[in-house]
């Protein structure tokens, strides 16, 4: 829910800053049936490694009580940068947060996918070297 009401908008957006406040994620689900007396199991979701993980996060800053486990809390987000400087993007059909990491991951599993049939191909992983060195000795 926090994902889809807060963090997606706010990177669709393209802010690299913006903050979810306890009682706004509360108001948003005791309608739904969530019980109003676990608003620490709010605020620890909120500042979850998961959550902060899943969405490309890292918190700036948690405003409120010391205990931090109260309707008035306020969780500061930075999205985070990979290492070539770019900040995770939010695809606009699903929502989904997809960084360069997870992108470079999913192609090079349906890379390895080709790889495996063109191995199969070849009659294996030593048929196919020989195949690929076949080609460079007749050009030498």
């Amino acid at each position: 829910m926090a994902r889809d009401r807060y963090v997606a908008p706010a990177l669709r957006a393209g802010r690299t800053s913006f903050e979810i406040k306890v009682r706004n994620v509360l108001d948003d689900l005791v309608p739904l049936g969530f019980p109003p007396n676990n608003t620490p199991q709010v605020c620890n979701a909120l500042r979850s490694a998961k959550f902060l993980r899943d969405n490309g996060l890292e918190i700036t800053a948690v405003d409120g009580p010391p205990s931090k486990l109260s309707t008035t809390v306020v969780v500061h987000y930075r999205a985070v940068e990979n290492g070539l400087g770019e900040r995770r993007t939010v695809s606009e059909g699903a929502g989904e947060v997809e960084d360069a990491a997870v992108r470079a991951k999913r192609l090079a599993e349906s890379l390895r996918g080709l790889l495996k049939e063109e191995l199969k191909e070849h009659g294996g992983a030593e048929a196919f070297v020989r195949w690929i060195r076949s080609d460079e000795e007749d050009a030498a």
